[in-house]
């Protein structure tokens, strides 16, 4: 692993402390940033919630989250020197009632010395963001600070545009980061760089040669204890409005002047208003079985865990080629991926051999599990005859590379550190993304129940079809192919 920038000291604020996702992903990840000796060389981390919380439990909670959930063991000597830089305060932070937060932040400043950064991560509900929002303005915190806000941002036009009011009134744009943390997955990366490092690619990436696009990620995992937070979202504003498109903008941006912020997010920009709004016919909706008894959920709840979308991008590069996207709970496999079906010859000399089913040739990107890129085509098979049969080449990081992989809130965490934006979504992009989709939310499709343990509903494959979701090999080819 290059060596990495040590980011300035700072203080850390996690809003919702204690739960699942600060539990699952923000302290296992700032743990192993430690570990990899990426922290600031100075921190502390106070997590915060309205719960009854002490320090001792919030060790004991980082502790087993770290046990259960990072990728590296807890180191004897580590821990210790962790552990004293872990506070807790139990408190609503709001407008008017911000002291007891202020006086452990203050503490914290006093402990580590001179002007630290502050870091406040907003790990909680979406209704939530304008109130701590307004309470960091109110108390004064916004200096030195970075706020770090989870996804979705908004919860559609009208919720977008009095957030963000709110948050500009308290904060430079600079200071804002809108964290979607598949853009710190390093598959997603090696998207911009698999095009516009290589000759090879770039020139056939256009409407010309490619048929259709698929953002394909199915989980099999239902919505667990999180139903008060699905509720609100539902796999439309979960997944869709912000993993899938954000994806999506990787694929089909225009080469950036450079890899920095203000010149990735110009591109992101472009793509998103060139995305025709989405009508409601273009969008499929599905629940799974079971969903209405799940702890939490509503009496007969119209949420959807499963979204399938088809998506024009209107410009001279992509006009005519659909884009594909799926995503849903307790589905038959957990996988995420990147598909570029590429268009068939203008001559087909082997149409003739029968013998052969092969769609199209594909191009596709595994984002997780088993990060790579695989290439799918036709190649002759061995002997006498010239006979066709399909073939793979593969790349994998775990084998290619003898450095790690750092996972993505590792990674947007230490950019957030070092107030690198360049990963982070930009206001006016994500504005967009809730106009692409207004008309679906104000006018959703009829909700489809599927199975648990399928590919979602039967709607699904009708709106892609004569085309079909391409599901290939994830590992080597003796684990076996994975059903279509």
């Amino acid at each position: 692993m290059a060596q990495a920038q040590i980011p300035p000291d700072c203080v850390i604020v996690i809003f919702g402390g204690n739960g699942d996702l600060a539990r699952r992903k923000l302290l296992p990840a700032l743990y192993h940033l430690a570990a990899e000796g990426m922290m600031p060389n100075n921190y502390r981390i106070i997590g915060n919630s309205r719960s009854q919380f002490s320090d001792e439990q919030f060790d004991e909670f980082a502790r087993e989250s770290i046990e259960e959930f990072s990728r590296c063991d807890v180191d004897q000597e580590l821990w210790p020197i962790f552990a004293d830089r872990l506070t807790y305060v139990s408190h609503k932070f709001q407008p008017g009632d911000t002291e007891t937060l202020k006086e452990a932040i203050s503490k914290a400043e006093k402990e580590l010395g001179g002007e630290p950064r502050r870091l406040f991560y907003l790990s909680v509900p979406p209704p939530a963001f304008a109130t701590i929002t307004g309470a960091i303005g109110d108390a004064g915190l916004n200096e030195r600070a970075t706020v770090v806000y989870e996804k979705p941002f908004g919860l559609d036009v009208e919720s977008f545009r009095e957030l963000n009011e709110v948050v500009q009134e308290v904060l430079d744009e600079s200071q804002v980061y809108r964290i979607d943390h598949f853009l710190g997955k390093e598959a997603v990366q090696n998207i911009l760089a698999l095009r516009f490092a290589n000759g090879m690619f770039e020139p056939v990436w256009n409407r010309a040669h490619i048929d259709h696009v698929l953002i394909d990620v199915p989980e099999e995992m239902g919505i667990g204890t999180r139903a008060g937070f699905y509720e609100d979202t539902g796999a439309l504003r979960d997944m869709l409005v912000t993993h899938l498109l954000q994806v999506m903008s990787f694929v089909a941006m225009e080469p950036p002047y450079a890899l920095e912020p203000t010149a990735l997010a110009d591109e992101i920009a472009k793509v998103f208003e060139s995305i025709a709004p989405v009508p409601s016919e273009d969008v499929v909706r599905g629940q799974y079985e079971g969903y209405l008894q799940e702890e939490g959920v509503a009496e007969g709840s119209d949420t959807e865990t499963f979204v399938a979308a088809r998506l024009h991008v209107d410009n001279w590069r992509w006009a005519g080629v659909p884009f594909f996207m799926r995503t849903g709970k307790k589905m038959k496999r957990k996988y995420q991926a990147v598909t570029l079906a590429f268009k068939e010859p203008p001559r087909q000399m082997f149409r003739e051999d029968q013998s052969v089913w092969f769609e199209h040739d594909h191009l596709t990107f595994h984002l997780g599990p088993n990060e790579g890129v695989s290439v799918t085509f036709l190649a002759k098979k061995p002997g006498p005859a010239i006979e066709l049969g399909p073939a793979r080449m593969d790349f994998r990081y775990e084998r290619s590379y003898d450095s790690p992989l750092i996972e993505a809130y590792e990674r947007l965490l230490h950019d957030a550190l070092l107030c690198d934006r360049t990963l982070f979504t930009r206001g006016d992009g994500v504005e967009r993304t809730w106009e692409v989709f207004e008309k679906v939310l104000r006018d959703p499709p009829p909700l489809h129940v599927y199975p648990q343990g399928s590919w979602g509903p039967k709607e699904a494959e009708e709106l892609i079809a004569p085309r079909r979701w391409h599901v290939t090999k994830l590992d080597r080819p003796e684990d076996g192919e994975l059903p279509t």
